[in-house]
């Protein structure tokens, strides 16, 4: 039997946002000090094939989101080896704003998704202000522009993306939402994605703010421990811990790129 692939695996920070605590837990938070929020994409690399997982948003979109506004997230790939006209492969983890704009800057790319979280976004929840506004309307019209086009793959349930890949949905964030394992030097890496947007999140027990159903995003935390081989091998998707846990590729890619293949510092 052969060995898995052994992917590298990259976060690149690509916006911001100044937010307090109360902003990130249900029923707030009695201590309210600050508590920023980063926006990051990730790239699996591996020996034959190369995925983008999320694909971030767009400087317009940042602008009227009132984010801080980095860096391109596709124009940032080259950083990692990377070079969005020919990416073949594009995991979509879910569908809100920050994680699918910039498809169209994927000219060569099938995307990836639960097929439950397209009919949720066409669906009649968002009729509701309190659901939809996470959502670009221009971003999930492109999406089903892409589905006619034969260019997305829409999966009901886990699967093996690849050797060394696999896509897990859990629901809680979003109906649809799925986090990504993938095989690395220093084993299975689980990428959180939003299913726990800070560490906290998940060793508290203390749900995000943005949950369509609390119930499955309690489960989704348990589920990602059993894709695990330890908490230090989960990696959130908005901490700015992460960039301080994980190493830069090279020191002038600091607070740009960690290196999540590698453990993190204690």
């Amino acid at each position: 039997m052969s060995a898995l692939p052994e992917y590298a695996l990259y976060a690149i920070r690509y916006a911001r946002r100044d937010a307090r605590r109360r902003d990130h837990f249900i029923g707030g938070d009695p201590h309210d000090a600050p508590m920023p929020m980063d926006y990051f994409v990730w790239a699996a690399i591996g020996p034959d094939r190369a995925f983008v997982i999320d694909s971030g948003f767009t400087e317009e979109v940042g602008t009227a989101r009132g984010r801080a506004f980095l860096r391109c997230p596709v124009a940032s790939l080259p950083l990692v080896g990377l070079d969005g006209n020919e990416v073949k492969d594009v995991i979509l983890t879910h569908l809100h704003y920050d994680h699918v704009g910039n498809f169209h800057k994927f000219p060569k790319a099938e995307f990836h998704l639960q097929e439950k979280e397209i009919h949720y976004t066409t669906g009649r929840h968002m009729r509701y202000p309190f659901l939809a506004h996470s959502f670009e309307v221009e971003d999930i019209v492109g999406l089903v522009r892409l589905n006619f086009a034969g260019r997305l793959r829409l999966y009901e349930g886990p699967v093996e993306l690849a050797p060394g890949l696999t896509l897990h949905p859990v629901g809680g964030h979003t109906p649809g939402m799925q986090f990504v394992r993938v095989h690395t030097s220093r084993g299975w890496v689980v990428l959180a994605s939003d299913v726990t947007h800070y560490y906290e999140n998940m060793e508290a027990g203390r749900p995000f703010v943005a949950a369509f159903h609390v119930g499955e995003m309690l489960e989704a935390y348990d589920a990602l421990r059993a894709a695990a081989p330890s908490p230090q091998h989960i990696v959130p998707g908005h901490d700015p811990l992460v960039l301080r846990r994980y190493p830069p590729p090279r020191p002038d890619l600091e607070g740009i790129v960690a290196r999540l293949d590698v453990m993190p510092k204690e």
